[in-house]
């Protein structure tokens, strides 16, 4: 065997080999460059957010049983992808409840917002419109009805209602929400009382947080957080003048247990824009909504914050779309965390999806900047999910494209 002759490297050949990456200043824009799936930005999250905020978006009901299986059922998909098809150019866009979206996901209503991060929903609602997705402003939120509007007069906003016993006040935040431009109400119907969020109720999860010895250490190692949070104006919900206790006393003493269809068809009667029905898990109650003449439904568990063991959206998905498809929108939200798993939904049925932890993951991981981050991480999966399908624009999608494993099968 002929020997191998050796030379010593000359730098003219290793020059072309070598690029210093240029170094950044910012360190927070360096991480989130460097993230490059949700789940990355959920290790920053936890890294940067003390335990009780981070616990608090990352947590679910009872066991966690409903949210694991619901992230689970996305895990257990088959892509059928389709070769030698045209996909040099991908339209992600289409019409979502009257108006059109460039992405096929809208931020969820998401409640505490200010305490993941102090640029809380407003940070959510700029980064949307940069993205031309819709933005939902939860009734638990931290920032009002028209400074939503006022920071993103462009974007697309929706309002989510959760209806209290005191009816007067419910349309109150109607009539504000339509003032200030929302076209659409997401009305949930899941909460007529709390879930047993346990990771909640172990950190003494409140509005104002409560300060324990736990608390005091955890601060030791998140100085920004609470830096943040102390000079900053005081957490509150929005549309409470004051509220000093927990989530969960909040909901079961404010939340009305009583409503019925009669009164949700009232409720849509004096909403002038597009009217959605959150919290469907069964077939049933997705038909008797849609005879109500809604103009969609979100399959949706509340992110298995609500009902431990409830039923898993996704899995629910062809079933509901084979009954009510024809005749209502239907969108989607639970356990999402990547654009392959946005793109399954849409083969089985979902015009629309919906995202919340991901969204909070990216507020945690970096304000505003990570919002956007976490809109351009699931828009260039969705885009290249497509591609390898062999699909161009989201019209294309069908159950052919994907087949259910495991139990969901």
């Amino acid at each position: 065997m002929a020997a191998i002759e050796r030379r010593f490297p000359r730098f003219r050949d290793l020059a072309p080999l070598i690029r210093f990456r240029r170094p950044r200043l910012n360190r927070t824009a360096q991480r989130l460059d460097a993230a490059l799936t949700v789940e990355d930005l959920r290790h920053l999250a936890k890294r940067r957010t003390p335990k009780a905020a981070f616990d608090y978006t990352d947590g679910a009901a009872e066991d966690e049983i409903s949210l694991a299986r619901a992230r689970q059922a996305f895990r257990d998909i088959e892509f059928h992808p389709a070769i030698l098809r045209d996909v040099s150019s991908v339209d992600t866009s289409r019409e979502v409840l009257g108006a059109p979206v460039a992405l096929p996901f809208a931020i969820a209503p998401t409640g505490f917002t200010r305490l993941m991060h102090t640029a809380g929903e407003l940070a959510g609602v700029r980064a949307a419109q940069c993205a031309g997705i819709p933005f939902s402003l939860s009734t638990l939120g931290t920032a009002s009805i028209e400074d939503v509007a006022e920071a993103a007069p462009d974007a697309r906003r929706w309002f989510q209602l959760y209806m209290w016993r005191d009816r007067d006040r419910s349309m109150a935040l109607l009539k504000r929400a339509a003032d200030a431009g929302y076209d659409t109400v997401l009305a949930t119907v899941d909460c007529p009382v709390a879930g047993a969020r346990r990771r909640d109720s172990r950190n003494g999860m409140a509005i104002p947080p409560a300060l324990t010895l736990r608390t005091i250490a955890d601060a030791a190692v998140h100085p920004r957080w609470w830096f943040d949070l102390l000079t900053t104006e005081p957490l509150a919900f929005a549309s409470l003048d004051r509220w000093s206790g927990t989530v969960a006393h909040y909901m079961d003493t404010m939340f009305d247990p009583s409503l019925t269809f009669d009164d949700l068809a009232w409720v849509k009667s004096q909403w002038p824009g597009r009217f959605v029905v959150k919290g469907i898990q069964t077939v049933a109650d997705a038909r008797a909504v849609v005879d109500l003449g809604v103009d969609g439904i979100v399959l949706s568990n509340h992110g298995g914050r609500q009902l431990d063991r409830a039923p898993v959206p996704f899995a629910l998905l062809p079933e509901v779309a084979r009954e009510v498809g024809r005749d209502t929108e239907i969108l989607l939200d639970t356990g999402i965390m990547s654009g392959a798993d946005i793109v399954a939904a849409i083969a089985l049925g979902a015009r629309c999806t919906l995202i919340g932890r991901a969204y909070l993951y990216g507020l945690m991981a970096g304000g505003q900047a990570g919002v956007h981050r976490v809109i351009d991480i699931l828009g260039e999966q969705i885009r290249r999910t497509m591609r390898l399908l062999g699909v161009s624009e989201l019209a294309e999608l069908s159950p052919q494209h994907i087949s259910r494993l495991g139990p969901h099968r």
